[in-house]
């Protein structure tokens, strides 16, 4: 019988306490927090030091590779809470005829994972922490993919959930929603009307809010996307990451996952350059990068073909514009027809069918090689966040009739 070792064994958990993003300012592990005082998301932290002691490299790469190979770097106390639908490591798959210099250009592929997207990891991580901390009843906004994570996991822990997403979300992602037990709605808005109902609906429902980054822990889970990388790169960093940023949870928890390992000495030398990509229909993080401004403003009329970027404000938006900052990245704007130029692009010319977002990285990444700001010489690594299945796709609509004579020279 095959039993996975990470699911099947208890490890120490070397979490501290957790401390708001902005203020800095402690609150108690292992009790039940949404936002600090400040409305601001809350970061876990732990005992590196005594993290460094307990687990090796060595340790490690004898461990199945999925994302609870990383149990040390993460909150969960007990291995009963732990819950998992196989998340295994996505592969890395270099688009070598695209690259444009001597720097390899590789996907990271989050399709891969349960439910078909990275916000399998945020969920995964953050539905096990309500386990452990006796939530019953979860209430989500979405523009999809997350809804759908939490749908599946949640059904596997017991917790009842209501998920509300905006009325043009792909109707794939809303059946799927519902197919895996949660309660779903479409809203007549976007993302944040959304979040408003979860919101106010609060008191009168009991329900825990599973809104991005008002609660600690997918952050932590999303961080498995850094800890994931440097282990499959020999415990090393690309010279710059371009990474789909609608609530930023992802990467806010990956310049995590890098600080803590540099701060255990896994990682030397310098750490990614962080690069935020936003469809130019929705790009509040990148005007705010470009105003030098700690926090973004509502972007009104939000619109862009990559629905899960198009997100007009985020919670996060400080922490992921100081990732941004501190790792000597940027953000950028790509347009929506850049987008699809770029999906059809990587799946004509390497086979390879990106979602919008995932997309959205590789026009920007052909972008700033074009403007300089990154050289064709770096290796850049592009984080397609969803399976590209899930999406419209081109038609294709030529068809033949088997009854007459084919004339094979017009095929």
């Amino acid at each position: 019988m095959h039993t996975n070792e990470n699911i099947t064994t208890e490890r120490p958990t070397f979490v501290t306490h957790l401390e708001c993003g902005m203020e800095g300012d402690h609150y108690e592990a292992d009790r039940l927090h949404g936002l600090s005082k400040a409305g601001k998301p809350l970061l876990v932290r732990y005992d590196l030091e005594g993290i460094a002691a307990a687990v090796s490299k060595d340790d490690l790469a004898k461990r199945p590779p999925d994302l609870w190979r990383y149990r040390e770097f993460l909150p969960v106390r007990k291995l009963e809470n732990v819950l998992s639908l196989g998340e295994s490591h996505t592969p890395l798959v270099s688009l070598s005829k695209l690259q444009a210099g001597a720097g390899e250009l590789i996907v990271k592929d989050e399709g891969r994972l349960p439910t078909g997207s990275f916000k399998a990891r945020g969920l995964c991580l953050a539905v096990s922490m309500a386990k452990e901390l006796g939530i019953k009843k979860i209430a989500m906004p979405t523009n999809g993919n997350a809804g759908a994570a939490l749908a599946a996991y949640a059904t596997r822990a017991d917790i009842e959930t209501y998920v509300f997403c905006p009325d043009d979300t792909p109707e794939i992602n809303v059946r799927e929603i519902a197919a895996q037990g949660a309660k779903v709605w479409r809203v007549n808005g976007l993302i944040n009307d959304c979040g408003r109902i979860v919101g106010d609906g609060k008191e009168a429902m009991g329900w825990f809010d599973f809104s991005t980054l008002k609660e600690p822990y997918r952050i932590e889970g999303k961080k498995t996307m850094g800890l994931e990388l440097a282990d499959q790169l020999g415990w090393n960093v690309p010279d710059v990451i371009f990474y789909p940023t609608g609530g930023g949870t992802g990467l806010i928890g990956m310049w995590k996952a890098f600080n803590e390992l540099k701060q255990i000495g896994w990682l030397t030398g310098k750490l990614p350059r962080m690069v935020a990509v936003q469809a130019s229909g929705c790009a509040p993080i990148v005007k705010a990068f470009e105003e030098g401004t700690e926090h973004a403003e509502l972007w009104e009329n939000a619109h862009t073909v990559a629905a899960g970027i198009r997100v007009p404000v985020a919670v996060g938006d400080f922490l992921i514009l100081r990732a941004v900052r501190e790792s000597g990245g940027f953000a950028t704007t790509v347009d929506d027809d850049a987008i699809l130029a770029g999906r059809d692009e990587v799946a004509q010319k390497e086979g390879f069918l990106m979602c919008p977002e995932g997309a959205a990285t590789y026009a920007a990444w052909k972008q700033e090689v074009a403007s300089g700001r990154v050289s064709p010489d770096e290796t850049a690594v592009l984080f397609n966040c969803a399976t590209g299945l899930k999406y419209p796709m081109p038609p294709a609509e030529q068809s033949l009739d088997c009854t007459k004579p084919i004339d094979y020279s017009t095929l």
